[in-house]
């Protein structure tokens, strides 16, 4: 079969060629053009991702559930996947924090641009200093207030962002329809199973329906990959490409700090991980991920790319359904190694950057902190500069120093987003290989084809 008729490739052939047309937009000032002729396709590729990402999870874990057949089995698999999620992020946070203490790239930035990056970027900061503080005001048991939702269809409406609601841009929606799909799928496991076949057949034939639904929209992602480079270099570099290359210039040490540790944690962690508890080889494993990964990066979303994760674990790795379907929607909500280890690493910058010296008691505080705070993290863009605010106050240290980074968060949100998602799926070939439901992989050419399954 042809190169260019896979997948993966047709991918990092859009992402190859937006790169090269923002750039040549932002010299040439077609800024504009960009962003009402172009850029509007990457949003509709994000928001056909989005559309199915809330009905999949709620069908995927209630089925998934209901498969388990018992809750000692629920429980067992819960428990393997709730703490490695826990262990991989805390190994996240360290690395990070190791890093940004050994490069020290915040003594890298000159005083001069240290003023410049904070003025230019204050309204952005007041912004998100503005809803950390709201999220901050709630108090320490919101978090399960918020988890519990009073109205059913309220719920799911506020999660795929109809009638008023934010989709997945609130972390708390998101993980609202996790506890309605748990507590469904466990309620099936209580009733005779003449009782819950019919509407567990209901959710058996939307999550197929979903699944297939993943193969037409993914007909769009190599233009809608092009449209989201293109759009996020001009709106970063303005009219201007110099601007990119002056952030650059000023903060290309954090970046490559953040960078380092993001490689890290996906080419040494996850990869040893799988070797100690898998039988997966890691050219498969990554041959396979491949598309999902690309999906990721273009799209900084880890929940938009909860449909194409699904079926590249399933179809590419082996993963059985009833494991994909219960711990890949689960880490698409709770697991953001990516994020944590980046705001770990932001958070002692921004510290050095303002020539403060954090105490190894404050750097604790850091990874516990950020522990925590990566399981009410939304799975979209952006969604870690809210929480690193957090992060910045239980340390003492000066929110509005957030400023300094916003000019290259949306690079670094796109290179953490693959981290992310790449840890979604080794959890889930790892608790697929423990319970003995990891099966051979679908390494035949055509099956990664870039076509509508019949």
């Amino acid at each position: 079969m042809a190169w260019y008729r896979k997948l993966h490739w047709q991918i990092i052939l859009g992402l190859v060629l937006g790169t090269a047309y923002g750039g040549v937009a932002a010299v040439q000032g077609w800024g504009g053009f960009v962003a009402d002729w172009v850029a509007p396709f990457g949003t509709i590729f994000i928001n056909g991702l989005k559309l199915i990402a809330v009905p999949l999870i709620l069908a995927s874990l209630v089925t998934g559930v209901a498969s388990l057949s018992d809750l000692r089995k629920l429980s067992r698999i819960g428990g393997k996947t709730i703490g490695i999620y826990v262990a991989t992020t805390a190994v996240a946070v360290t690395a990070g924090l190791l890093i940004v203490n050994l490069l020290q790239p915040g003594t890298a930035v000159p005083e001069t641009m240290r003023a410049e990056l904070a003025a230019e970027y204050a309204g952005d900061a007041a912004g998100s200093l503005a809803t950390a503080a709201n999220a901050e005001a709630r108090g320490p048991l919101q978090v399960l207030v918020d988890l519990v939702p009073d109205n059913f269809f309220a719920a799911l409406t506020a999660g795929t962002g109809l009638y008023g609601g934010d989709g997945f841009s609130n972390g708390a929606s998101t993980l609202q329809v996790v506890f309605l799909a748990l507590l469904l799928g466990i309620g099936l496991i209580q009733v005779p199973k003449e009782a819950a076949r019919p509407l567990l057949s209901f959710f058996e034939s939307l999550n197929d329906v979903v699944i297939k639904l993943v193969d037409i929209i993914m007909l769009m992602a190599p233009v809608g990959v092009f449209a989201l480079i293109a759009g996020t270099i001009t709106t970063l570099a303005g009219d201007d490409v110099g601007r990119i290359l002056a952030l650059l210039g000023a903060l290309g040490y954090y970046c490559i700090a953040v960078v380092v540790g993001l490689a890290l944690q996906t080419l040494v962690v996850y990869p040893t991980m799988l070797k100690l508890f898998t039988p997966m080889g890691l050219k498969t494993f990554f041959s396979g991920m491949g598309p999902a990964q690309l999906v990721a990066f273009s799209t900084s979303s880890s929940g938009a790319t909860l449909p194409v994760t699904m079926e590249r674990c399933e179809e590419k790795l082996g993963v059985s359904e009833e494991v994909s379907s219960f711990v890949l929607p689960l880490g698409a909500t709770i697991n953001m190694d990516g994020t944590a280890l980046y705001q770990a690493v932001a958070a002692v910058f921004i510290a050095q950057a303002l020539g403060m010296d954090l105490s190894i008691a404050a750097q604790l505080t850091i990874v516990l902190t950020a522990v925590l705070a990566s399981i009410g993290t939304a799975a979209v863009p952006g969604a870690g500069i809210i929480m690193l605010v957090i992060i910045l106050q239980s340390v003492n240290v000066p929110a509005e120093g957030i400023a300094l980074i916003l000019g290259v968060d949306r690079i670094l949100d796109m290179c953490r987003t693959v981290t992310n998602v790449t840890g979604d799926a080794t959890v889930a070939t790892i608790v697929a290989a423990s319970e003995g439901q990891l099966g051979t992989p679908d390494l035949s050419p055509d099956s990664d084809r870039l076509v509508v399954a019949a």
